[in-house]
């Protein structure tokens, strides 16, 4: 298991996520839409708390650090995302399982976290690869990734079953730690405006 210290700027507060948490994420979890493109469920209370329980149980074996987004800026809680898929062997991680509120969408929030995320994985953790997986018709997600510098490096054809029962495919993305320095100077720059 990976001692987690909590991941914070002017913006954003990071922190584990804990059982006790799901309350405070229950309305934005059943907002429509929320995480259309994702395998999970999280829109009722049992769902989340489910949710939330498989992602602690990951954690404690090592392969995740689910957390639960803080925004200091308004001072609510904006939603969850992750580390996971950690491989300790060859130092790759993902980030993703990222869902956040409508109203806190598009404010730059993302930005702050996925600095954070990247800064921690690289400089703190010592990974050698972040990757980020993106289900194809998720654009406003892809763009995201690709806009911080993150590099298309294939397509899983048909390789996730939604909860609807669709079969999607699913876009694969990563960053290199010596890709890091420069994506780091321009998100500091992107961030200081």
């Amino acid at each position: 298991m990976l001692s987690f210290q909590k991941l914070e700027d002017h913006r954003v507060l990071l922190s584990l996520i804990e059982m006790e948490d799901t309350g405070k994420l229950l309305s934005i979890a059943k907002e429509p839409g929320l995480i259309q493109y994702s395998p999970g469920e999280i829109h009722t209370e049992d769902a989340l708390n489910n949710y939330t329980e498989m992602a602690l149980k990951d954690y404690h074996n090592g392969s995740a650090i689910p957390v639960i987004i803080y925004d200091k800026k308004v001072r609510r809680f904006a939603g969850s995302t992750r580390f996971g898929k950690i491989d300790h062997l060859n130092k790759v991680l993902h980030i993703g399982w990222t869902w956040i509120g409508k109203d806190f969408q598009g404010s730059g929030l993302n930005n702050n976290m996925k600095y954070l995320m990247l800064e921690y994985a690289f400089e703190t953790l010592g990974f050698f690869k972040v990757e980020f997986r993106i289900d194809e018709r998720n654009t406003r997600s892809r763009h995201a990734v690709e806009k911080i510098g993150a590099s298309l490096e294939g397509i899983l054809r048909k390789d996730t079953i939604l909860s609807d029962g669709f079969r999607r495919n699913t876009c694969c993305y990563g960053i290199l730690i010596e890709e890091w320095p420069d994506i780091k100077a321009d998100l500091i720059s992107i961030l200081s405006k």
